[in-house]
């Protein structure tokens, strides 16, 4: 059911309220160095995805075979299909 103009400026009211007197605990706080860690090791293994997808769409285009392909991944060839087939055609 859509809402007033009046109802959602006053949730807006009330989310601002709940910024303005938001006051964080200790233990909400995150270690600068572990975050950094973790960003850096997100963007890792997003690199080496992307870098796995262009090596398997090489593959499959000079006529490797998914089972070879699965051998190189460390998985049955059936799994390495059904993971990157969507997205190296």
């Amino acid at each position: 059911m859509p809402r007033s103009v009046d109802e959602i400026l006053q949730h807006a009211d009330e989310l601002a309220a709940r910024f303005e007197d938001y006051e964080p605990l200790d233990a909400d706080e995150l270690d600068a160095n572990s975050v950094r860690q973790l960003r850096s090791a997100v963007q890792e293994r997003s690199d080496a995805e992307r870098h796995m997808i262009d090596a398997i769409r090489a593959a499959r285009a000079s006529g490797m075979s998914w089972s070879a392909i699965g051998m190189f991944v460390g998985t049955s060839g059936e799994a390495v299909r059904q993971r990157y087939s969507g997205k190296v055609a």
